[in-house]
């Protein structure tokens, strides 16, 4: 199957020709239909890796059709973005709760705004089923849950229990990045400059030979934004291919997003082989976590690739792991003691946390995570071939 084949489903004629011929500009293959019965057998026939549906149309509304797409497993990966001249804030919600990725206003810049978007996530779609690296993403719903922090300590320890590997890992949180602080590097290189580059530039070979290797961690490092001006300056449209080329050059490709889960973030979280969700043990906290885990599941998140974390960085009142996990609903695979002040020393003098405190029951810990963090992201990638 092509890798960029696109369904458009629209009643207007015009409408469908006037988009079509902006797809085939792009080198796709385009396929039309008229109504959403003809949609869903182009759909369930002809496998394209892209939906454009207006959600006006009248046969099948456009939130049953996502449904039905969703639902079925010929269709459930495909990614569906709604183009419409309904701009109510109700429509966009029901659209974006039954299925779709985005949803776009017919307008005179919809279609720049259309094949910028179709684009980045088919590019991120078509990333996470090449042969490549495994692709961590970490993130929680609320600030100071020291996601940095576990994030940089996991991939260190991947690192030490496999030495024969390489891993990179990505700061994608905005507006400024923060593992460049922990690990101590102070390089040029970073996801705002590197988003800079042309495609034809940043190749797996460029990142091999430019991505420094931070000390003692052992991972290298892409930085994050380093002001919020900078993060401004950010090319989003670049980061599918980023995130493929540093898949074909590194065993391990290890994202943390931090809080900003956003369009730019979404298909990371979409593809990846493996989610590491930080919870903090405050009510707070586990609420947003539960709204954040039906809205991943409701974009088609996988359930089983869901590793949550609970961090109790506030002090040792809060909820237990079992209640946590009862008002989550989730399972919670790891839970970190209460560390006091000991992770932030570590950081402050940039080393990693099983380094500086070697006995420490929370270093056993992350060892282990790292273990079996490894173990099911290498299954689910197994299953999903």
């Amino acid at each position: 199957m092509p890798e960029k084949k696109v369904l458009i489903i629209d009643a207007d004629v015009a409408s469908r020709n006037f988009v079509s011929r902006h797809f085939l500009n792009q080198k796709y293959e385009v396929l039309q239909a008229g109504s959403g019965k003809e949609g869903l057998i182009h759909a369930w026939r002809d496998r394209p890796s892209l939906v454009v549906i207006d959600p006006t149309i009248t046969d099948i509304s456009g939130e049953e059709l996502a449904r039905k797409l969703k639902q079925d497993l010929r269709s459930a990966n495909m990614l569906l973005i709604a183009l419409s001249s309904d701009s109510s804030a109700m429509r966009v919600r029901s659209c974006l709760d039954a299925g779709f990725s985005d949803y776009i206003f017919k307008s005179g810049q919809a279609m720049p705004v259309l094949m910028e978007t179709c684009n980045r996530l088919l590019g991120v779609s078509v990333m996470a089923v090449k042969k490549g690296g495994l692709l961590m993403v970490f993130q929680s719903p609320k600030g100071g849950t020291g996601t940095s922090s576990i994030c940089a300590n996991v991939a260190m320890n991947i690192l030490v229990n496999q030495p024969e590997t390489r891993a990179v890992v990505v700061d994608l949180v905005l507006p400024i990045g923060s593992i460049a602080s922990i690990a101590g590097y102070t390089g040029p290189q970073n996801i705002v400059t590197v988003s800079d580059l042309p495609p034809e530039v940043a190749t797996p070979k460029f990142f091999q030979e430019t991505l420094t290797q931070v000390d003692i961690w052992r991972f290298s490092l892409l930085a994050g934004s380093p002001d919020p001006e900078s993060s401004i300056h950010l090319k989003s449209a670049r980061i599918a291919d980023i995130i493929a080329a540093l898949k074909a050059a590194y065993d391990y490709v290890i994202v943390d997003i931090g809080r900003s889960l956003s369009r730019i973030t979404l298909p990371l979280i979409q593809n990846s082989d493996l989610n590491a969700l930080i919870v903090s043990t405050d009510i707070g906290t586990v609420s947003l976590t539960k709204t954040v885990l039906e809205y991943m599941k409701g974009k088609g998140v996988n359930p089983a690739s869901i590793y949550a974390i609970l961090n109790r960085a506030v002090g040792l009142e809060g909820l237990s792991k079992g209640k946590a996990e009862e008002a989550l609903e989730t399972p919670i695979r790891m839970a970190l003691p209460y560390l006091g002040g000991n992770m932030a020393l570590a950081n402050s003098q940039h080393q990693p946390f099983t380094l500086k405190f070697p006995k420490d029951s929370a270093s056993i810990v992350l060892q282990e995570a790292a273990r079996e963090m490894v173990t099911m992201a290498r299954n689910l990638r197994s299953e999903a071939h």
